[in-house]
């Protein structure tokens, strides 16, 4: 698109207020941070919940500030989204784990670490294809060394575990900015088949070792971003079709042959049925967070915080009890209105690529969630797929973030020569 069409489409854009929203955002913080002092009980250090939200609201603000002050930034809409999930976060693990409020912290940390660097990367394109190759062959080695060496937890082999378990790494989660990186700078130029049995042949490769390594849900979003890839790049829905079917196909076979895969589905629309095994922390989900109504019991005040890995696993469940549904709510349209993000800037994208990206990462971030809801709810087969920035995890935070980068790249204004040619 020319930078002519591309003025055109910005001309009539009234920037967001991102002042305003970032002090709701704060005050909302603020806000999480007396409620856990107030109900956080004797485990609660004082110190450490002054310490982590006084850091991360700094943090914050001095984001901005820099960004927005000294390099003339005006787009912020993709960051105040992932501020906001992140801070509820930060809320539900210090609340519940207040001895892993710094980990998780740090955690914040790095991935806005991850959004800048990436950010960085990203603003040169033909960097962006000389690092294809090197990143994919990065990503299969990963998932390899993964595969041999990492520590089985309920039944997959997907965390790397370091210095006596003071570090934990899913590489899984690291790998799916790869993915999508891989993807749209292979296919970014598509003029022969070639490129594209390349980006097959990669995309094969990572969801048959996820599958190895019995980690089924990552390897569900991981072939859906395919397809969402494929089609972007495409438009072909004839092919996608036969691609999905050959995966159902080929899913059949797998439940077929390996019955311990169809036993992990056993109580799929019978969790009452186990409600004291397979079901255990569904029932309980769905019993406790419908108590918390639209204004939520308040933090510190819910009874799922009790059920195994509540923070992780039925995070959703969570927010809902203790938030109440109006943020549960808000936290759900935050991930559509990244996707309406990146559609509504992908015909101003500079190249195919940053298009592709910024669609494939905001369908995988509402995909991943999808999941996440409407498996811990029972409305589709449980896979324990984490919720996006809101489960507690260090690898799943630095990924969401990075994703973040990719949807934010869309935007020229994001980098300063582009914006400086749309105002002219």
């Amino acid at each position: 698109m020319s930078v002519k069409n591309s003025k055109r489409k910005y001309r009539y854009r009234k920037p967001v207020n991102w002042t305003f929203l970032l002090v709701l955002i704060t005050a909302f913080q603020v806000f999480c941070a007396g409620q856990i002092l107030l109900n956080g009980g004797e485990k609660l250090v004082k110190e450490t919940i002054y310490i982590v939200f006084g850091a991360y609201i700094l943090v914050e603000w001095v984001y901005f500030l820099v960004f927005a002050g000294i390099l003339r930034r005006k787009s912020f809409e993709v960051e105040l989204i992932a501020f906001f999930l992140s801070g509820i976060s930060l809320a539900l693990t210090t609340s519940v784990y207040p001895d892993k409020a710094y980990t998780q912290l740090i955690a914040v940390f790095l991935g806005i670490g991850v959004f800048i660097v990436l950010l960085w990367i990203l603003s040169d394109i033909d960097r962006v294809i000389k690092l294809r190759i090197p990143v994919a062959v990065a990503s299969i080695a990963a998932l390899v060394f993964t595969l041999i060496f990492a520590k089985e937890i309920n039944g997959a082999r997907n965390w790397i575990i370091l210095g006596n378990g003071l570090l934990s790494i899913q590489t899984s989660e690291l790998i799916k900015i790869a993915f999508i990186f891989v993807g749209a700078a292979t296919l970014e130029n598509l003029q022969s088949t070639k490129l594209l049995t390349k980006y097959i042949i990669f995309a094969v490769a990572c969801i048959g070792i996820l599958f190895l390594m019995r980690d089924f849900g990552t390897a569900l979003i991981f072939f859906f971003t395919f397809v969402i890839i494929a089609f972007l790049r495409s438009g072909d829905i004839k092919t996608i079709f036969l691609i999905c079917t050959g995966a159902l196909m080929g899913g059949i076979g797998v439940l077929t042959f390996k019955p311990y895969v169809a036993n992990r589905f056993a109580s799929y629309r019978h969790v009452w049925e186990f409600a004291d095994d397979k079901g255990y922390q569904q029932v309980r989900l769905l019993i406790y967070s419908v108590s918390g109504g639209l204004f939520g019991l308040g933090l510190g005040n819910g009874k799922l915080r009790y059920v195994y890995a509540a923070t992780e696993d039925l995070a959703f469940g969570m927010v809902c009890e203790e938030f109440g549904m109006i943020i549960a709510f808000t936290v759900l349209l935050t991930f559509v209105a990244l996707v309406v993000y990146s559609i509504r800037y992908s015909v101003a994208a500079r190249s195919s690529f940053y298009a592709i990206a910024a669609c494939a990462a905001s369908a995988l971030l509402l995909f991943q969630t999808a999941l996440h809801v409407f498996g811990v709810t029972d409305l589709l087969p449980w896979t324990g797929v984490t919720l996006p920035f809101i489960s507690r995890g260090g690898s799943s935070m630095m990924c969401c973030w990075g994703l973040v980068a990719l949807i934010k790249a869309i935007d020229v204004k994001t980098y300063k020569r582009y914006d400086k040619i749309i105002k002219d």
